[in-house]
């Protein structure tokens, strides 16, 4: 009988999935079913339905479930600066080579909130090269984005926030980009005039400008392994002539379909140079 059960769950999941595919056109298909079983576990207490059947009738049913769904199957976890050693190694390796180009466009690929938005940011300020760069912050949550435009997030975050940003070599106090009131911070506008924010999902949708570096951390660890060689299929696609892929402290090139398109530029790091021809 439990076995019954967990097969039921698992054909009532992939009918959730597929439902939502063909309803919102959102494509959770090539997401990693142990990480969107635990997600959707957390979704039947707070919509109060006892089975993923009953879950699918509200999403398809009351417009208003949805989104709110959607906040959910995302993962909207993140900090500033977050692997201090990820950064650092931007400034030291990477920064010097991008010094060499006019102008510079970087993709924050699942950019959640916007912590490594304003992070990257920050870092391009402090190295001279901000005035010159355009970044582009994406994810396919509508809300998160929104929150990530505000750039506004809650002062009790901002202790971890400084200790981040001073491990990664920082050149300046973080408190010099942000107004902090009624327990919020609110991040420079003039960091947010260099940022475009705009939905992009890399289950369906495409390359849209070539750009420098390429940052996608804790994103591909979600998805099943077609997926996540979907996803580098882009990002190596939309890098430039020796253009750089920084990774997750968990992610990796090696097994995917694309890692002989890059070389280990600082691997610890898990940052990845495009290879010259590809």
């Amino acid at each position: 009988m439990p076995h019954r059960k967990a097969r039921t769950a698992d054909i009532e999941q992939r009918l959730l999935i597929d439902a939502i595919y063909h309803r919102y056109h959102y494509d959770f298909r090539g997401y990693a079913q142990a990480s969107l079983k635990r997600r959707l576990a957390s979704a039947l207490v707070q919509f109060d339905c006892k089975t993923l059947s009953q879950l699918q009738d509200r999403v398809l049913h009351e417009p208003a479930v949805f989104p709110a769904l959607l906040e959910y199957l995302t993962v909207q976890v993140s900090d500033m600066f977050r692997d201090p050693s990820y950064f650092q190694a931007l400034r030291q390796e990477v920064v010097p080579l991008l010094r060499t180009y006019p102008s510079l466009k970087v993709w924050v690929a699942g950019c959640s909130a916007g912590e490594e938005v304003y992070s990257l940011a920050i870092l391009l300020q402090e190295e001279g090269l901000l005035d010159r760069t355009l970044i582009y912050a994406t994810d396919i949550n509508p809300h998160a984005l929104r929150a990530a435009e505000s750039g506004v997030f809650d002062l009790s975050r901002v202790a971890a926030f400084t200790e981040n940003h001073a491990r990664s070599g920082a050149r300046s106090s973080l408190s010099d980009y942000y107004a902090a009131a009624y327990g919020r911070v609110v991040f420079d506008k003039g960091l947010r005039e260099h940022m475009v924010f705009s939905d992009h999902s890399l289950a369906t949708d495409s390359v849209f400008a070539e750009v420098h570096l390429v940052s996608c951390r804790n994103v591909l660890i979600y998805f099943e392994r077609d997926l996540q060689d979907r996803a580098l299929g882009l990002f190596r696609e939309s890098l430039c002539h020796r253009g750089f892929l920084g990774l997750g402290s968990k992610e990796s090139l090696r097994f995917s379909a694309h890692t002989n398109a890059f070389d280990d530029f600082v691997p610890q790091d898990r940052i990845y140079r495009k290879k010259a021809g590809l």
